[in-house]
């Protein structure tokens, strides 16, 4: 239970959506209990939790890639926006909380405008505080593929906050 909190971030960027990040979470460690004997003792348990995270959001992408409801496109995003509205911070004073909404609204939005393949690395190396060697091993492909995907995300993601967070466009002459 002591990557739970981990789990759970990662399940909200992930799936989009708060229901279906529980429903992760709680089948993540129901496959974990299940397969516990393929845990290898002294190895990092968080990196394996996430592997099994991971694979469960795959199977659950594709398996929805096929069946598409009249629901879910009907359904706003505004719901997986309630777990940041109750996450903590240090002193948080009425301006801070507003900013911190906000800013968490337009990350949220905008990393949900990238694809799949590009947001899981920055969640799993830029929030996730894994390595690239480990995000290498969750997403089971080579490190460099890892630095690709994270590089051409951060710059995707980079392209969709540049109007909130003040990014100046280079010139020709790179200046």
């Amino acid at each position: 239970m002591t990557h739970l909190d981990h789990l759970y971030r990662l399940a909200i960027h992930l799936a989009k959506e708060e229901d279906d990040a529980r429903d992760f979470v709680q089948e993540t460690y129901v496959r974990a209990f299940g397969s516990y004997e393929q845990f290898a003792p002294g190895t990092n348990m968080k990196a394996w939790l996430t592997r099994i995270l991971y694979n469960f959001f795959i199977d659950h992408y594709h398996q929805r890639k096929r069946w598409v409801s009249v629901e879910d496109e009907a359904a706003g995003g505004e719901e997986s926006l309630d777990y940041w509205e109750k996450v903590p911070i240090e002193n948080p004073g009425p301006e801070s909380h507003i900013l911190l909404k906000e800013m968490n609204i337009k990350i949220t939005d905008a990393l949900s405008k990238i694809p799949e393949e590009f947001r899981a690395p920055i969640v799993l190396v830029d929030m996730g505080d894994f390595s690239y060697a480990e995000a290498a091993e969750i997403l089971s492909c080579p490190l460099g593929t890892v630095r690709s995907r994270l590089s051409r995300g951060r710059r995707l993601l980079q392209k969709h906050l540049k109007g909130y967070i003040g990014v100046k466009e280079k010139g020709p002459e790179g200046k």
